[in-house]
């Protein structure tokens, strides 16, 4: 008797059958949608899963911020350094510094067939700090020393990013 169908309910709601073990009608509009309880144990189960996997990324991004900066100093100012060298048959001096890849230098040794800019902006480090440039370098006599000052900031510390060793 409790498995028939009725064709109404209480206020005039559809009723798709009886509860057998409640013996009251079943109503379709109040089976949608989620209760509060089930809302909060997914919103808990993000939480924990964030939890787990935030701490295992937040050291990349300091790891990420070293390989642009070797990239930069052994690639693309690198490359920018030898075209200048190429067209003016040394490299700019430390008073010229990296604008003269991006502006000709008006400083002796004027460079006679100039023909950058050689980089499109001032090299940055990831740090929002300049590249430091020397020519001759200190560590490399005839070529240059380019290197970042990496995340302190201090020049001659352990997380500096250089053209040499």
């Amino acid at each position: 008797m409790h498995n028939r169908m009725i064709v109404s309910g209480s206020a005039g709601q559809r009723v798709s059958g009886f509860n057998p073990q409640t013996r009251r009608p079943v109503n379709r509009q109040t089976k949608q949608g989620f209760t509060l309880i089930e809302l909060m144990i997914v919103v808990i189960i993000i939480a924990a899963l964030a939890a787990m996997v935030i701490p295992r990324l937040s050291g990349r991004t300091e790891q990420a911020k070293v390989t642009i900066a070797e990239a930069d100093i052994n690639s693309n100012i690198a490359m920018a350094l030898k075209l200048y060298e190429l067209d003016n048959g040394n490299f700019p001096t430390t008073e010229q510094g990296l604008n003269a890849l991006l502006s000709k230098p008006s400083s002796n040794p004027v460079p006679s067939n100039w023909k950058g800019p050689y980089l499109e902006k001032k090299p940055v480090d990831p740090w929002k700090n300049p590249y430091q440039y020397k020519c001759p370098g200190q560590h490399n006599p005839a070529t240059y020393d380019l290197y970042s000052l990496g995340k302190d900031g201090l020049e001659n510390t352990e997380d500096d990013v250089k053209n040499w060793e």
